[in-house]
């Protein structure tokens, strides 16, 4: 049984803020929330949220990369700025942020990140089978990954750098696992930097037990249709029991849940520290 332990995840819409005058305090005049890929749960939210806090305000769909370099641009002009911020993040690392109160819930609770297979892999392939059923970290092990990749790294290398140093963890992935001489892997995930993170860490350690590993980046609609159809064999990006609670409610019965890998995973609005709002309610 796995040790649990809280975390995080990864996408973001960016909404810009007018800066009135040269007071230290922002005042929140939202022009417009920039989004990131559509069909993510958190736009589904986001466009829930602009309804339910009665905000005058469009969503435009966009991506994580431009989110990020947004709130970089704008933080180090010390601009306004709120971003739909997931964590664990390399943001929580990069900057000094702090998410904006949601008093009707629309975000939800805190969230689990789960590893999902195809059925039949226990029977193909049971020791990759066992890796991801063991697999489970914290929110420091893969914000290091991702900081990594955030500062210069490849995602490979990140990878593999944090498994030479985390050798302690890893066996305990690998526990009662022996190599294999042949066999291959399929690997799907969305192009947030948390899922590119633990799926390059998952297929390097695959890799070194004797897999040839692929590793195949999606929209989240297909990642979970990949699962399903056996174009992937496994994916351990799935965010629940909301962000992709649309998807699971598709194909549950059809794939294998190994439960959570990260546990304590949120999603919201987040603004820099010295923006003086503090709640969603505020962006009126």
């Amino acid at each position: 049984m796995k040790n649990k332990i809280g975390l995080m995840l990864s996408t973001m819409t960016v909404i810009t803020l007018v800066a009135c005058g040269n007071s230290e305090s922002k005042e929140a005049q939202v022009d417009e929330i920039m989004g990131v890929d559509p069909g993510a749960g958190v736009m589904m939210n986001t466009e829930k949220a602009i309804e339910e806090y009665g905000l005058s305000i469009p969503l435009q769909p966009s991506s994580d990369p431009a989110m990020t370099a947004a709130l970089g641009d704008a933080y180090d002009k010390e601009e306004s700025i709120a971003v739909t911020a997931s964590y664990p993040h390399w943001i929580f690392i990069a900057y000094d942020l702090k998410y904006l109160e949601d008093p009707k819930g629309v975000y939800g609770e805190t969230e689990n990140i789960h590893t999902f297979t195809r059925d039949g892999l226990q029977e193909d392939a049971p020791e990759a089978f066992a890796v991801l059923d063991q697999f489970y970290w914290e929110p420091d092990d893969i914000g290091a990954v991702m900081l990594d990749v955030y500062e210069g790294k490849e995602p490979t290398e990140a990878a593999s750098d944090w498994i030479e140093s985390h050798q302690d963890k890893v066996s305990e992935w690998t526990d009662g696992v022996d190599p294999v001489s042949e066999g291959n892997i399929t690997l799907s995930y969305v192009a947030w930097d948390s899922e590119t993170a633990s799926t390059h860490v998952v297929g390097k350690v695959l890799e070194d037990l004797g897999y040839t590993v692929n590793l195949t980046q999606l929209e989240p609609a297909f990642m979970w249709a990949s699962v399903d159809s056996g174009d992937a064999d496994a994916m351990v990006g799935a965010w629940l029991p909301q962000t992709h609670q649309a998807y699971y409610e598709d194909y549950k019965d059809n794939i294998v849940d190994l439960g959570a890998n990260l546990e304590g995973a949120r999603i919201g609005l987040a603004v820099p520290e010295y923006v003086d709002i503090d709640s969603i309610e505020d962006l009126k």
